[in-house]
């Protein structure tokens, strides 16, 4: 006989199985989430993004300093610098690649995206690595002069004294990140032609000079007779003679050595083996790399399309991008040559009108504000020194000296105006590495183009200001608003005084003194009783004079003869 089970016991068994249930439930996901904490790895380092867009100068400098202290004060481990530059001037990118050297205790990037010409490549090649996007080019690092009639070679007596610099700042981050010196040298002198060898027997890879690969592969240029007896037999043929301007031919090499040159290389954009063009640096070009040569080259790690690929390359936890503040942004505006010319136009017309319309003001404190913006931007972003701004005060001190206190014209305002002149182009040129006194004559081609535009500016200022007080002086006082400002002059009769002797005592007029004048004393002119004076003689009274001078009140008499 089968047993029977009542409802309360098996309401009993149903809510134990429940419960039974619930707590593997429960079990099952506390060990999952504890096993998901034990495989997971912790959180990876943050990481700030730094970009470097636009012309590197200065202003540049500044703001990285400003972004890298503040990148600090986040606690980054990494930081990367995002470049979009064709480069700048030839200081501001060294003292940025000196700035990312000292940074030894955090690890730095540069995120070639999408290019990083000449300045931006000194920058990119000094931080510990580089990766690029799919798109990007770096390289073309020679230093050019920027005159009025655009870029241009450097003089040849010039070049040692402009390439050292930026030579030697590629050496020292070769020689840190190991980099190919060979190459990096390419980047900046356009006679370096490299080559790209390797070793079959132990397959290594190196990028030599012409000279070295020669040697490497056991090859001998041609005798120069050999070179003249085929170029006579051509020429002596049907065929045409060969072209006055050849590359140098080479003998093949006498017996077989280790090393050969490279064929083909992976390039990892394209994912396939490409043959190389040898030299891969010909001797009439800079080195330009795309992103896959980068990479084949050993200047590149990976390519990194965009900021979630970043993040997973480095593995961060965190990603904050420090850009350039509003203040630098118009700091950098302010320093432009078209913004600093037209501020130099309104200091001279501002100074021209409060000169002509004494009293108003608001002429001259126009010209003073622009006059502090003109100086005080290039002195925020490094551009002007204390010494240039001292050297504007003594100037403007002169000026007031010789204007107010010695009479004439002479030795202090001409040395005020040149003072003054001196210290408003020092404004526009930047330092140069290695200066030790405030004053100095620029020597390097980047400063001498700075103060060449510095001079055609002021120039080009000065003589649209000098155009501007010609049209001022024509139609400023008819302009209503400047008649609200600065009223018209009076005329004659409004400022007449009123006549207190009512029409008499006037030149010629005849009267008689009532006493003594000694010279001066009264005399009636009609009924009217008159001040008078003489010309220093002594006129007894009831004397009859005639005026023969009257400047308002003052009335001059003599005794009539």
């Amino acid at each position: 006989m089968t047993p029977r089970i009542d409802q309360f016991e098996l309401r009993r068994r149903r809510c134990a199985f429940a419960l039974a249930i619930s707590l593997v439930a429960a079990v099952w996901v506390v060990g999952s989430a504890a096993g998901r904490d034990e495989e997971d790895p912790p959180g990876g380092p943050r990481a700030a993004i730094l970009p470097i867009h636009a012309e590197i100068t200065d202003v540049t400098v500044e703001s990285l300093e400003r972004r890298i202290k503040d990148a600090r004060k986040e606690g980054v481990e990494v930081i990367v610098f995002e470049l979009d530059t064709p480069g700048g001037l030839v200081t501001s990118s060294i003292a940025i690649a000196d700035l990312i050297r000292n940074l030894t205790d955090i690890k730095t990037v540069a995120w070639v995206n999408p290019n990083a010409y000449s300045g931006g490549t000194i920058v990119a090649v000094a931080c510990d690595e580089i990766v690029m996007a799919r798109s990007s080019r770096m390289g073309d690092s020679q230093v050019i002069s920027i005159g009025p009639s655009g870029a241009g070679a450097i003089p040849e007596d010039l070049q040692p004294k402009a390439y050292t610099p930026v030579l030697a700042d590629f050496r020292t981050s070769c020689r840190l990140n190991r980099y190919n010196q060979n190459l990096c040298e390419a980047f900046v002198l356009p006679d370096r032609e490299v080559w790209w060898v390797e070793n079959v027997e132990t397959d290594q890879r190196d990028f030599v000079f012409r000279e070295e690969k020669m040697k490497l592969l056991g090859e001998t240029e041609k005798p120069d007779r050999d070179k003249k007896k085929g170029d006579e037999e051509k020429a002596g043929g049907d065929s045409p003679a060969k072209p006055a301007v050849e590359p140098p031919t080479v003998d093949s090499p006498a017996q077989p050595t280790s090393w050969r040159l490279v064929e083909s290389y992976y390039d990892p954009l394209l994912e396939m083996q490409e043959e190389t063009i040898q030299p891969i640096v010909p001797d009439t070009q800079l080195l330009q790399m795309s992103a896959g040569e980068a990479e084949a080259y050993g200047f590149s790690r990976a390519i990194v399309p965009d900021e979630p690929e970043l993040r997973s390359r480095y593995n961060l936890s965190s990603v904050i991008r420090i850009v350039p503040s509003w203040s630098e942004a118009l700091a950098f505006w302010l320093t432009s040559i078209y913004v600093r010319g037209f501020l130099m136009i309104i200091i001279m017309l501002g100074a021209y009108v409060e000169f002509h319309t004494p009293g108003v003001g608001v002429p001259g404190l126009v010209a003073l504000i622009a006059l502090s913006i003109f100086v005080g931007a290039p002195y925020l972003t490094g551009l002007a020194n204390v010494w240039e701004i001292l050297c504007l005060a003594l100037g403007f001190a002169l000026i007031a000296v010789e204007v107010f206190v010695i009479p004439g014209f002479g030795v202090a305002g001409i040395s005020g105006i040149a003072l003054v002149l001196v210290g408003l182009l020092a404004t526009f040129v930047p330092d140069e590495p290695g200066r030790s006194l405030p004053f100095y004559l620029p020597s390097l081609p980047g400063t001498l183009n700075y103060l060449k535009t510095a001079v055609l500016t002021m120039a080009a200022s000065m003589t649209t200001s000098l155009v501007g007080m010609v049209v001022l002086s024509r139609y400023l006082p008819r302009l209503p608003l400047f008649r609200r400002i600065v009223p018209a002059n009076p005329t004659p009769s409004e400022v007449r005084t009123e006549d207190p002797y009512r029409g008499l005592a006037r030149v010629g007029d005849v009267g008689q003194s009532a006493g003594p004048l000694r010279p001066a004393g009264k005399a009636r002119f009609g009924p009217m009783l008159v001040d008078v004076v003489t010309q220093g003689e002594y006129i007894e009274p009831n004397t009859q004079v005639e005026i023969i001078e009257r400047r308002g009140n003052h009335v001059v008499v003599r005794a009539m003869r």
